[in-house]
């Protein structure tokens, strides 16, 4: 077993989550899905539409967001909040800023819970018109924390096109339901595999499992995002593919799904009565 990291820091202050607009959590019922690559390139997309977008590495056993963004250094302090770093326009937090490379994580619920709510109240996350959240897989303190603490526009659920990530996602989604937290959507990621020599398009899973699955859980298909060489190598090297390759067809299906994003939530916004921290 590997050496315990500290805990969370003591709270500096209550913060406040009234200036952040849409708080969006992104997650999936399984490792493995690219939920995190999904999330650091839909923030991305997000800012360069002109959006004021933060991006919680919320994944505390395994924060990947600071390698996928090029940028890993400790945060500063103004004294009070802790300063959010910044890359591709997006303002970011993750423990993988706080703690030493290569150090495990073991933390019992309560130091889970402790710093998800530290990084959302103890952040000087400034005026925001969309936080992301990106989750650790499955269901557990970290979702539930994350429900109880700031209201959320939403939740995303992202899978791949097989029938066992069907059967897998549901569970997320019923966790959702039953915190009463609307769901805005299914992505699915890894949709089809672009072949870099010729470009073709290639179900190397299987085709329309993401939106099948919308069909028969009765939550909206946000889009899909294929699986491209290029994507993966911007992920090593912290450069996202928006702006790696801003024209490029991932790029583009990125796009499309943060404006499918954007319209659930001005959905939600309208049907849902206004939730203020107090």
């Amino acid at each position: 077993m590997g050496t315990q990291a500290a805990g969370p820091v003591a709270s500096a202050g209550s913060g406040d989550l009234n200036s952040i607009k849409s708080s969006v959590a992104i997650a999936s019922g399984k490792g493995g899905v690219g939920k995190s690559t999904v999330s650091v390139n839909l923030a991305v997309a997000l800012a360069q539409a002109g959006a004021a977008t933060g991006l919680l590495d919320a994944d505390l056993y395994g924060p990947s967001i600071p390698m996928m963004m090029g940028i890993n250094r400790m945060p500063q302090s103004n004294g009070q909040k802790i300063l959010p770093l910044e890359a591709h326009g997006v303002r970011l937090m993750s423990l993988g800023f706080l703690m030493p490379d290569g150090a495990p994580v073991i933390w019992r619920g309560p130091m889970v819970s402790g710093a998800i709510q530290q990084f959302l109240q103890d952040v000087e996350w400034g005026v925001l018109d969309y936080l992301l959240i990106d989750l650790p897989p499955g269901t557990g303190d970290a979702q539930l924390t994350l429900a109880q603490s700031v209201p959320l526009a939403g939740a995303v659920i992202v899978m791949t096109p097989q029938d066992l990530a069907m059967h897998i996602a549901s569970k997320a989604l019923a966790m959702f339901r039953q915190l009463k937290v609307p769901i805005l959507g299914i992505i699915e990621n890894m949709s089809t595999f672009v072949c870099p020599h010729c470009g073709a398009a290639s179900p190397i899973f299987r085709e329309g499992g993401a939106r099948k699955a919308s069909a028969r859980l009765g939550v909206p298909y946000l889009g899909e995002i294929p699986l491209d060489p290029v994507l993966c190598q911007g992920s090593d090297r912290g450069v996202p593919i928006l702006a790696s390759h801003p024209d490029s067809p991932v790029a583009e299906a990125f796009r499309r799904v943060s404006r499918a994003l954007v319209d659930r939530i001005g959905e939600e916004a309208i049907s849902a009565p206004v939730i203020r921290m107090g």
